[in-house]
């Protein structure tokens, strides 16, 4: 007796279907499972094969801000738990005359503890008016200084070990300026996956209106030289529970869970540090 072949999903009323030759329905079979295999197979490729950005030029050019030249140093200092206040009483006394010596191209943008997250921990941030040149005229002349060579042994001795990056800054983000206080600071630590970097940057250039109803954005950065494919979003509080506030009344933006769902996918680790800044600190 020949095979009848029956359609899923077929509506009454439609038309009869053939009678096809014996082994018929099976070579059918197969052939729809041939084309849905080929079309998983291309799904799945779809999900590793990238575009390229055809444009060819250094994320730093496209990124970083135009009008300045300048260079950041972020430093982190994991200090020993019995020297942390003398270790603050140290950098108190000396760090403030390298941010004022005029002829040194350099302002020290911020110094913190670090409350929550790593503890026993400090933070500086530093900007070089001027680029690398500045940076290399800042080290020249501090290995020339003896009260500067006194005060990095003096603090080598308070140290468990130390870090730092050279950053340069986000061009749509705020420009890092002295601000009053008191307020806490988050400091969001981003590694990304390698190549997503002009991706985070289209994202984000869009994210950042979103944050500034509050004033809390205080400077967006990426990572030159150290640990690769970093960034570094700095925000202010008056309290942990003015950014919860905050950070929920974002949620409530048409648009923001958006921007969040497509740069989820770009981060490999990220990591929330909440900082106090010393009074030295220029963010206060």
């Amino acid at each position: 007796m020949a095979a009848r072949v029956l359609l899923r999903g077929s509506l009454a009323g439609a038309p009869a279907v053939p009678r096809l030759p014996p082994g018929a329905g099976l070579a059918l079979r197969g052939l729809g499972s041939s084309a849905r295999s080929s079309r998983e197979d291309s799904w799945l490729k779809s999900l590793f094969v990238r575009k390229v950005d055809p444009r060819k030029d250094a994320h730093s050019n496209l990124l970083a801000k135009r009008e300045t030249s300048s260079l950041y140093k972020l430093q982190f200092h994991n200090v020993k738990p019995e020297c942390l206040e003398a270790y603050n009483k140290l950098c108190q006394e000396v760090l403030p005359k390298i941010h004022e010596e005029k002829h040194y191209p350099c302002a020290l943008v911020g110094t913190w503890n670090t409350w929550y997250g790593e503890q026993d921990q400090a933070v500086h941030l530093w900007r070089y008016e001027g680029g690398y040149p500045a940076l290399n005229e800042v080290m020249s002349k501090l290995r020339q200084n003896k009260e500067f060579t006194e005060f990095r042994k003096e603090r080598g001795n308070m140290l468990l070990s130390r870090k730092n990056q050279l950053l340069l800054e986000f061009s749509f983000w705020n420009e890092p300026v002295p601000r009053d206080g008191p307020n806490i600071y988050e400091l969001r630590s981003y590694q990304l996956r390698p190549g997503t970097m002009i991706e985070w940057g289209n994202y984000w250039a869009r994210a950042i209106r979103f944050r500034q109803d509050s004033n809390e954005a205080v400077g967006g950065f990426f990572s030159q030289i150290g640990q690769l494919y970093m960034v570094h979003h700095l925000w202010a509080y008056k309290d942990l529970q003015t950014r919860e506030d905050i950070r929920n009344a974002a949620w409530h933006k048409p648009g923001w869970d958006e921007l969040v769902y497509y740069t989820v996918p770009l981060i490999q680790e990220m990591e929330s540090r909440i900082m106090i800044p010393l009074k030295i600190s220029p963010l206060q």
